[in-house]
């Protein structure tokens, strides 16, 4: 699978369809379902090894940190879960699902991805920049550095059209990009 090519990341996919008991932890219960979890350790871009985790600010998302993405659900039926270790305490970081996969560049994982696509790019329209049309998951990290953020949503990705979760300095529609991490997101069509 795709984990052993790459350092820094282990992937689990588990796809299903149909009834019985594998079903029935499905996002809003029924079938059929998918489930993804990527896990990642920051890196520095240019570590020797890469690293599907890349941080670009050390101070914020330090190298050996971990991130974890969940997603799983059924058509019209979607949730992303955030999971961070090793981030910095009581700092409000932005987060959410971009367009392309990570690279050096914090710049190359393009925009936001849109369920509905802003044709103004880059998007800056509050009517397509928001939490319900983008999948957000910010998060402020407790005390030992660890935090969590979901997203549900009652639409799925497009086929190839969201590979990464950007890491931002600050919550809310955007800022500058402190890590990315990127994702083998699973479209449900």
């Amino acid at each position: 699978m795709v984990a052993g090519m790459l350092a820094g990341a282990v992937a689990t996919a588990v796809l299903a369809a149909g009834g019985g008991a594998v079903n029935e932890g499905a996002v809003g219960g029924g079938a059929p379902f998918y489930e993804m979890r990527v896990v990642g350790r920051f890196a520095l871009p240019t570590a020797s090894m890469y690293s599907w985790a890349i941080t670009y600010d050390t101070k914020l998302v330090p190298v050996g940190s971990q991130i974890e993405i969940d997603q799983r659900g059924k058509p019209g039926d979607m949730e992303v879960t955030l999971r961070v270790k090793g981030m910095k305490s009581g700092h409000a970081y932005g987060a959410h699902v971009h367009q392309k996969p990570c690279a050096a560049d914090p710049a190359a994982a393009g925009g936001h991805y849109q369920n509905r696509q802003d044709p103004v790019q880059p998007s800056e329209d509050p009517a397509y920049v928001n939490p319900e049309n983008e999948v957000w998951l910010d998060f402020t990290p407790g005390g030992d550095g660890s935090g969590t953020s979901t997203a549900r949503h009652d639409w799925e990705f497009r086929p190839g059209e969201a590979r990464s979760v950007v890491l931002h300095r600050e919550q809310g529609g955007a800022g500058d990009r402190v890590a990315c991490f990127t994702v083998p997101f699973l479209p449900t069509h």
